[in-house]
């Protein structure tokens, strides 16, 4: 409840709230508020204006821009959930378990970690996609595995502090075991900065999406993505910018959102920027 009444205080979350919620809308309901077959091709109608017709006009094939903005965003949305999921799951488990074990295991961890962030991320995913067939099942792992390395790190730390606190030494002078430690003390209270990196996570994982299909290594024709729509127009952005303009401002608003969204979250879930932000709201 604290929670909740620390983000309504903050408009930008508020905001950022909303869109993302209008992206979950639309991935859920958009083959049902899509006004045509996002994969028809009517070349009697190819790279018509904006109109009443077709809001957002067509695509050099004669394909409705409006209806596959609506279709991809479920591809965003499945790309998002999917590929954080995968980081969440890695970075969280071997985050906890090298550091409440340290040592060797710790170094190991951290080491295969620091290998992952060595490598500029869009260079290491496109590495990745391009080894194997390209395919959205290929992305949402590829963007999962790579994104798990600054999930452990964050996770990690929370781990150090965490494992010499009293109530965990008290959990071990008792005899629990340690995978009863890991799961009832020491992960419920590492996992706040976790679910914090998963909300920035996903729009970082839109944004990589997006980039691997603008060069063809994301999701395939003839299936609506907005960067493969993108890519679709750069040869028309003088005579029909739409085609690339639509997809784009779907593109910067979702991860505008989530960005406003997680910012929201991380100062609602700080202890010490819910207090200060309650006493400014309080009057004198």
């Amino acid at each position: 409840m604290e929670l909740w009444k620390a983000l309504e205080r903050n408009r930008l979350a508020m905001t950022g709230a909303a869109l993302c919620a209008v992206l979950l809308v639309l991935g859920i309901a958009g083959p049902w508020l899509a006004p045509y077959d996002p994969l028809r091709q009517d070349l009697t109608r190819s790279l018509q204006d904006p109109s009443w017709s077709h809001w957002f006009g067509t695509d050099s094939f004669g394909r409705d821009i409006l209806s596959r903005v609506l279709y991809g965003a479920r591809i965003s949305l499945m790309v998002g959930v999917a590929s954080q999921a995968i980081a969440f799951s890695l970075g969280v488990a071997l985050g906890v378990v090298s550091g409440y074990y340290g040592g060797r295991i710790e170094t190991l961890v951290m080491r295969l970690a620091d290998v992952t962030l060595a490598f500029p991320t869009l260079l290491l995913l496109i590495a990745i996609t391009a080894a194997f067939q390209p395919s959205l099942v290929v992305v949402f792992v590829a963007i999962g595995v790579v994104g798990w390395a600054g999930m452990a790190r964050l996770v990690r730390s929370q781990a150090l502090v965490v494992r010499e606190l009293d109530f965990v030494q008290a959990a071990r002078a008792l005899g629990m075991n340690d995978l009863r430690i890991l799961v009832r003390h020491v992960l419920p209270s590492c996992i706040a900065p976790a679910i914090i990196a998963v909300t920035l996570g996903m729009a970082s994982a839109i944004l990589l999406e997006a980039a691997l299909s603008f060069i063809g290594l994301g999701a395939q024709p003839p299936t609506p993505s907005w960067g493969s729509m993108i890519a679709d127009g750069r040869d028309f952005l003088r005579t029909a910018p739409w085609i690339s303009v639509f997809p784009g401002l779907a593109i910067g608003l979702v991860v505008l959102g989530f960005n406003l969204f997680g910012d929201g979250l991380r100062d609602a879930m700080d202890p010490r920027l819910r207090g200060r932000a309650g006493a400014a709201a309080r009057p004198e």
